[in-house]
């Protein structure tokens, strides 16, 4: 495939991924005010394996599954699943203190992270102007934690942890590339939030832990509860969304410069802004849309410079590089 079609096809699978991972936010934020974090990732992750050995066996045949998803490298899996899992789990437990929009926002850090990782991990080039977005796109994390606001937001500090983990993630996604397949790293990152999951669900399931006031800790140790039968779209929703994105990431990851693929995913930006409004009632106040602007613009920057030297405009005029 060549350079341009395969930019195409990392930039739409970019896209698109991040669209329906939108989905996954806004369904667990959903949740999160009554049923605990490892009952939804349980629920989530046993649908997305089912979404992914279906998938598998459509690529590779019913007789077939295990040659699509097994490894010669687990060690890399288990980093990479490592990775993931404490993305998740920060993530998740910091959005259910936040408002959607806000969490979202910090999150968006982790493209910035991912290109200034992709210097010292991967061997990318990253440029002045780049490494300067990458500062705005702190700075606007910092507008967003609100340290003069009294104290640091613990629930803001925990995504920021999400995005670093995040960027380890694809970092990780990039150096498997050559032996891993998209399916492969998806079903055992499916795999490893049923292990983690059950293994809480077993520990704090029956609830001895909760009661707490924090939404944070409340949505960690609250007790196993059956699913109401109105939130049975949301834990389908949820499941749905994060096989099909997560994989679409992924392969995204795989076949594109990671410098290339992050700032696409800012697309998810406004889309968690109009499920806030939509679904929970909240917006953005005028501290909250100061660290938008700032993390949202550093990422399209990157983009602009992206398309002004060659690297997505080849989409449409043939293979070129250059330097941001």
């Amino acid at each position: 495939m060549s350079d341009s079609r395969t930019a195409l096809r990392g930039i739409s699978l970019a896209l698109g991924g991040s669209l329906v991972l939108s989905v996954n936010d806004m369904a667990i934020k959903a949740l999160s005010g009554g049923y605990p974090l490892h009952q939804v990732v349980l629920t989530r992750a046993l649908i997305g394996m089912v979404v992914v050995l279906i998938l598998a066996a459509v690529a590779h045949g019913p007789g077939a599954l295990w040659a699509g998803v097994r490894t010669r490298h687990p060690g890399w899996h288990l980093a990479r699943v490592s990775c993931v899992l404490l993305s998740n789990l920060t993530y998740f437990v910091g959005l259910a203190s936040l408002p959607l929009a806000d969490g979202v926002a910090i999150f968006f850090v982790a493209p910035l992270l991912l290109t200034a990782l992709s210097v010292p991990l991967l061997g990318e080039r990253v440029g002045p102007r780049r490494w300067a977005a990458v500062g705005v796109g702190l700075l606007g994390v910092v507008v967003m934690v609100r340290p003069g606001a009294g104290a640091i937001q613990p629930a803001a500090l925990l995504v920021l942890a999400s995005a670093l983990a995040y960027a380890g993630t694809q970092i990780l996604t990039r150096r498997m590339a050559p032996t891993e397949g998209a399916l492969g790293m998806s079903f055992w990152t499916q795999a490893g939030f049923i292990a983690v999951s059950c293994l809480m669900g077993l520990t704090v399931g029956d609830g001895r832990f909760g009661g707490s006031d924090n939404a944070s800790l409340a949505f960690l140790l609250r007790a196993w509860t059956w699913p109401e039968v109105p939130d049975w779209p949301f834990f389908l929703a949820t499941g749905v969304a994060v096989s099909l994105g997560g994989l679409m990431i992924s392969q995204a990851y795989r076949t594109c410069e990671a410098a290339l693929v992050a700032p696409f995913e800012y697309s998810a930006m406004p889309m968690a802004v109009v499920w806030g409004v939509l679904v929970f009632g909240t917006w953005p106040d005028a501290v909250a849309w100061t660290g938008i602007a700032l993390i949202l613009g550093a990422g399209l920057y990157v983009l602009w410079r992206e398309t002004r030297t060659g690297r997505v405009a080849p989409i449409e005029r043939g293979a070129a590089h250059g330097e941001a």
